[in-house]
């Protein structure tokens, strides 16, 4: 990469953040007020939410014969108990630094859990 590439792309990056941040200004208020565009904006956020979390998750290296043994399927095993256990506590308490902190948590105790005691 020359600095030239690194100068374009650090501009380009700035142009496209400031246009995404300058572009509800500039659009008529006529059009912001459109029903498809509230719902857009109310589900949006859940559905960014979901394809970051099964894009976390690690089954995209996982072979066709798997062994219980492996611990890739550990790992994918404690993944999807600690999103289950995250789930369940925010549906409980709806605090999200508490849900996080169960979560990292999990993840660990889950991963020490399948890593130690299936074999």
């Amino acid at each position: 990469m020359t600095s030239s590439y690194l100068i374009f792309a650090t501009l380009a990056m700035a142009a496209v953040t400031f246009i995404t941040r300058a572009l509800p200004a500039l659009i008529p208020r006529k059009v912001l007020d459109t029903p498809w565009l509230h719902r857009l904006n109310e589900s949006l956020p859940l559905s960014v939410m979901v394809l970051l979390i099964l894009t976390s998750l690690s089954y995209q290296n996982l072979p066709v014969d798997i062994a219980l043994s492996d611990p890739e399927l550990h790992l994918l095993m404690a993944q999807i108990c600690a999103l289950i256990l995250v789930l369940f506590i925010y549906h409980i308490s709806r605090q999200l630094l508490v849900s996080m902190v169960v979560g990292i948590a999990a993840i660990n105790g889950f991963v020490w859990i399948f890593t130690n005691f299936l074999i």
